[in-house]
């Protein structure tokens, strides 16, 4: 089964590099309001509702996004999996954490 790779938000980073690991999903837009924790809560809860424990989650945009979008994602499946961009290297490199 294909693993699919949620990116916190769709910016002008070029997200190809990260489809080596999945289908690409992005789960917000644009600019986003950084105090509306609430929706982003109710964003990512709904995003991440059909979600597998093997997929991925692309660290982006907004820390407190970022920070949600991992807290949602670790307490549906108790455990997170990360891509990290490695500018060095030109690629993305992927963190698993079980909790």
């Amino acid at each position: 089964m294909q693993r699919t790779v949620y990116i916190v938000n769709r910016s002008s980073h070029d997200f190809s590099a990260a489809e080596d690991y999945g289908k690409l999903v992005y789960v917000t837009e644009g600019r986003v309001n950084r105090f509306a924790t609430n929706d982003m809560v109710r964003i990512f809860s709904e995003a991440f509702k059909s979600s597998q424990p093997t997929d991925l989650i692309v660290l982006c945009s907004l820390s407190v996004m970022n920070s949600i979008a991992c807290a949602v994602f670790a307490v549906k499946h108790r455990r997170l999996n990360i891509l990290l961009w490695k500018d060095k290297e030109g690629k993305y490199i992927e963190r698993n954490h079980v909790l």
